[in-house]
């Protein structure tokens, strides 16, 4: 009898905590979500972070309003999102800038692993190595030759420190052997213009952004950056291939919320994030602008995390990059 007694306590102890957290997931969201992005506007994480927060939107029957909070290396917006309420209400569109971060500002007013939590990847794609016609290279050889001839005196432009531009062109100074020159930006507009306008002579960056600046010949492409040939590209060699053998290097896009967000909005969140990657539309638009899904649980989201945070903090101590 007492057995019996302790199983139906055991019972209702259970569902009495099921209930809430089921009730949570249900009624979520009931307001407006705001979708930080501590990236300037323009560049792939503004554009992804709009087309998921309309399908979201759409989804859940409430807005989800994106915010551009750019600063200190993306360390500002994701600081506002690490002491928001971990309600659901506000959510961080992250990259593998967030990552690099880790090992690059060791004094960030927080910690990407203990204030966070991952809720899903978005996508990945190759980076692609520019030019301004005014260097007058046409290959990655050339512009090597040229490097090796004048170092210290060419430059090259990021969206700010830790980015993947900026961890790009470090590890290309590394495996290259050249001196180059970091010129960090507040966003990745401010970069674009920077050597669009000749200003600064080379950068790293999304070719999701950046193919129709090399078709319209405003810019020379020297190489992509993933371990194959880029379909939007094809006639565009690797940068591995074209001079720096082993050169590799890629941006993703993933969503966080701060820590101690319920797990059942973070897994609805989840759940919604990779019906919208697999949406034949969807599919369809990424593919054409090289950029691959990656569909992921929240688990695995972290250990995917985990693991990026070693490897870059492996790549900040091989190129020895630093804050400028």
């Amino acid at each position: 009898m007492h057995l019996m007694l302790r199983v139906a306590a055991l019972a209702v102890s259970v569902i009495s905590m099921i209930l809430p957290c089921a009730a949570i997931a249900q009624e979520y969201p009931s307001r407006p979500v705001k979708v930080i992005v501590p990236f300037g506007a323009g560049g792939p994480a503004d554009i992804y972070a709009r087309i998921i927060a309309q399908h979201l939107g759409d989804a859940l029957k409430q807005p989800f309003v994106v915010e551009n909070r750019p600063g200190a290396g993306a360390v500002v917006g994701t600081d506002a999102v690490a002491k928001a309420e971990p309600d659901g209400y506000t959510l961080l569109l992250m990259s593998n800038t967030h990552t690099t971060n880790e090992s690059l500002i060791p004094n960030k007013p927080y910690d990407l692993m203990r204030d966070f939590a991952p809720v899903s990847p978005i996508n990945s794609s190759d980076l692609l190595m520019v030019t301004h016609p005014s260097t007058g290279v046409k290959n990655l050889q050339e512009f090597i030759a040229l490097l090796k001839k004048e170092p210290g005196k060419l430059n090259y432009a990021s969206s700010g420190p830790g980015t993947p531009y900026h961890m790009a062109g470090e590890l290309f100074k590394a495996m290259s052997g050249t001196d180059i020159v970091h010129i960090p930006h507040k966003s990745s507009g401010d970069m674009r213009s920077s050597v669009m306008g000749g200003h600064v002579q080379m950068m790293f960056d999304a070719i999701t952004v950046m193919a129709e600046g090399v078709k319209s010949s405003q810019l020379v492409a020297l190489g992509t950056t993933g371990t194959q040939r880029s379909s939007v590209m094809p006639d565009v060699p690797t940068v591995a291939e074209a001079g720096v053998p082993g050169f590799e290097a890629t941006i993703w896009l993933g969503v966080m919320a701060p820590a101690k967000t319920p797990k059942p909005i973070v897994d609805k969140l989840n759940t919604e994030i990779i019906k919208i990657m697999n949406r034949p539309d969807v599919k369809e638009a990424w593919a054409k602008q090289g950029a691959v899904p990656m569909p992921m649980s929240p688990a695995d989201f972290d250990k995917y995390l985990r693991k990026d945070i070693e490897k870059w903090a492996q790549v900040v101590k091989v190129s020895g990059a630093k804050l400028e």
